[in-house]
């Protein structure tokens, strides 16, 4: 199908309606999701708390925000796959599930990284 380009503003406000409904399925679908939107809340006074300049800012609201952004990924894999194999178990199905759960845990380590590192410069150093 040929991309007909920029077609203005009602899709564009389309598409900002599409997001906001996966923002709010995952929400309410996904339990992980919903502490990671706490936590992510909790943190993001704490990284203008203990950073010390814009960059730091955006590293540690960014690197949070990543975890969010991995998560909504995974949950959508996971959707798929239990859409098109139900209840039945398949090697990679289960390996497609596992990797996305893999892709939020190293975003959630890159986060302990950033904001560990950040926090020894900033803190102790």
């Amino acid at each position: 199908m040929a991309d007909p380009g920029f077609r203005g503003p009602k899709q564009i406000y389309q598409a900002f309606q599409w997001s906001m409904q996966g923002l709010k399925a995952t929400y309410q679908a996904e339990a992980s999701f919903r502490m990671e939107v706490y936590l992510f809340i909790l943190l993001l006074p704490c990284a203008y708390l203990l950073a010390d300049s814009h960059i730091d800012v955006i590293l540690l609201i960014g690197s949070a925000l990543m975890v969010l952004l991995i998560e909504i990924i995974n949950s959508a894999i996971e959707a798929v796959v239990d859409l098109v194999c139900g209840e039945e178990r398949h090697e990679l199905a289960g390996r497609a599930k596992d990797m996305g759960s893999a892709a939020v845990f190293m975003s959630q380590v890159i986060v302990f990284l950033v904001w560990g590192l950040i926090a020894y410069q900033n803190l102790i150093a």
